[in-house]
């Protein structure tokens, strides 16, 4: 009986976040489709060209509002390496695409609060500046020790997609707008919510485990050192696998709970970023040396902008233990219950092997 009751509070508190998170989610997924139907394949590649700090940048801006995980970032990045873009820009590019995106800023501003939906983004842009820095000033200061290294032939970057979690084909781009809006929705609400889907739930139904059973109590007796929970969360989420939009519930039921607000971004930023099989793809792309420096980045990065925002939501004495709640203008309204239907039936659809399809 206990058992029993416990599994429908975790169910009731893992439909209570969808509800939340389900219009967002299907906003963040529209928007992903107008930029796939809209935004050149070949727009990122142009402008990233060479290793200049310019360029960093411009891979930076790019990749936050992509809604791509860091799976499937991989084969795009690879791709802009191919076409000529330097380790810098790459670097850049892998980190804040993943670590943020018109999907997961959607479902921040539905489960934390206004202030934490600009900053996550911003952290990431920066993150992903100071990464791709890094990266290319470590090449070029290792080329020029060992000038015989620069004449070496370069990896192909194909050869850092070795899965199926990374690899996907290029199909050729439709003409006319309708058949570009009608490209653009199959992959949002077809192979991206595939990608994202599973994890999503996966993070709401957490997120619900976490809200009935993580008390309040463990985390002030646990986690109430500000820099003792931001290591907990480094040493959690640097080898997990948690796409930006799965971790953000995950983070709103730990803040519910009572830990910080820097902590929860630390993992809010490093766990999108890294994971231990992207970041094995990763050292393929850019090289051991540069992949080491891109997690260090991530790491110290996270970890600064944690001791930052901790700072900032003292100053302005705002309380984070709300996030789940803070939103919430219609509890279960009709809106929120049919976007949660037509969401779990839309990512039932997309994980469905292909064949059941045509049936």
């Amino acid at each position: 009986m206990i058992i029993i009751d416990a599994f429908m509070a975790v169910i009731l508190a893992s439909w209570n976040v969808l509800l939340e998170s389900a219009p967002f989610v299907l906003l963040g997924f529209f928007v992903a489709g107008l930029l796939k139907a809209f935004l050149p394949d070949d727009f990122v590649a142009r402008h990233l060209g060479g290793g200049s700090t310019a360029s960093i940048f411009k891979a930076a801006a790019m990749g936050v509002p992509i809604p791509l995980c860091s799976c499937g970032v991989l084969p795009a990045a690879a791709g802009l390496k191919k076409q000529g873009a330097g380790k810098g820009a790459v670097t850049s590019f892998l980190i804040s695409t993943p670590e943020t995106g018109v999907d997961s800023v959607a479902v921040s501003w539905a489960l934390l609060d206004p202030l934490m939906t600009v900053i996550r983004p911003v952290v990431a842009f920066f993150t992903a500046v100071a990464a791709g820095i890094a990266v290319s000033f470590t090449d070029r200061h290792f080329r020029s020790e060992r000038p015989e290294t620069a004449m070496a032939p370069a990896a192909e970057p194909q050869d850092a997609c070795t899965s199926d979690c990374c690899c996907s084909h290029k199909e050729p781009e439709p003409e006319g707008l309708a058949p570009k809006f009608m490209n653009g929705m199959r992959f949002a609400f077809g192979d991206l919510l595939k990608d994202i889907g599973g994890w999503l739930f996966f993070g709401v139904l957490l997120a619900g485990v976490i809200s009935v059973f993580l008390s309040p109590e463990i985390v002030s007796r646990y986690l109430s050192n500000e820099y003792l929970s931001m290591l907990l969360m480094l040493a959690i989420s640097v080898p997990l696998y948690v796409c930006a939009t799965a971790s953000t519930p995950i983070a709103a039921a730990l803040a519910l709970k009572g830990i910080s607000p820097g902590a929860a971004l630390v993992f809010l930023l490093a766990g999108p970023a890294t994971n231990a099989a992207a970041i094995t793809v990763i050292s393929k792309l850019i090289g051991k040396r540069a992949a080491a420096v891109y997690v260090a980045v991530i790491v110290v990065m996270s970890f600064l902008a944690g001791i930052g925002v901790n700072a900032l939501y003292g100053a302005l004495g705002i309380d984070i233990d709300g996030w789940l709640t803070a939103s919430a203008h219609d509890d279960g309204g009709p809106l929120a219950i049919l976007s949660a239907i037509v969401l779990f039936v839309l990512v039932a659809r997309a994980m469905l092997p292909a064949k059941v399809h045509t049936h």
